[in-house]
């Protein structure tokens, strides 16, 4: 069988490039863009990842992190002996912990149209919620308890704005 034609022909250097960007380019894609500040801030390029991860006492394996009991047929169970990882950064580790601990703020908002639709419905029938499903402004048709659930999420979502709300209405 013939040969391709290209395959014998010799490479040549390409003197129009730049070797140290292309390794910088390279060494940037190998690395991974670590998301989490602290984890970021706390790296060192020149050790391994597990070795890092060791050092911040986080786990690279999970299944080594907390070994199963081994049972045997003879003595029962087996306890495997701790490992002894020394934890060189442990304010990593506080940090997360820190992090974790804070409570999630509720970021949701209601759109300007729903909550001109709430408030309407509010201001024409109050609590009577048949009457709401009823009313003309009603487009999408809501039934009472999903008309129930639109006014629970704005009271949920912006308690101050409703308790000026319900004062106004007097």
């Amino acid at each position: 069988m013939p040969k391709a034609k290209k395959s014998g022909r010799k490479k040549k250097y390409n003197y129009e490039q730049d070797r140290k960007k292309l390794k910088k380019k390279f060494i940037k894609k190998s690395n991974p863009r670590i998301e989490n500040p602290q984890i970021r801030n706390a790296w060192d390029n020149r050790k391994s990842t597990a070795r890092n991860l060791q050092d911040m006492g986080l786990a690279f394996d999970p299944n080594r992190a907390l070994p199963l009991k081994k049972t045997s047929l003879f003595s029962g169970e087996i306890e495997p002996k701790p490992s002894t990882n020394i934890v060189i950064k442990p304010y990593v580790l506080n940090q997360l912990e820190e992090e974790a601990s804070r409570p999630e703020k509720d970021t949701k908002t209601l759109s300007s149209d729903l909550i001109e639709y709430v408030q309407h419905m509010i201001r024409e029938h109050g609590d009577n919620y048949k009457a709401m499903a009823r009313d003309e402004k009603n487009y999408y048709q809501d039934t009472p308890k999903q008309i129930r659930r639109k006014v629970a999420e704005y009271k949920r979502c912006h308690p101050q704005q409703f308790d000026a709300f319900l004062e106004s209405l007097g």
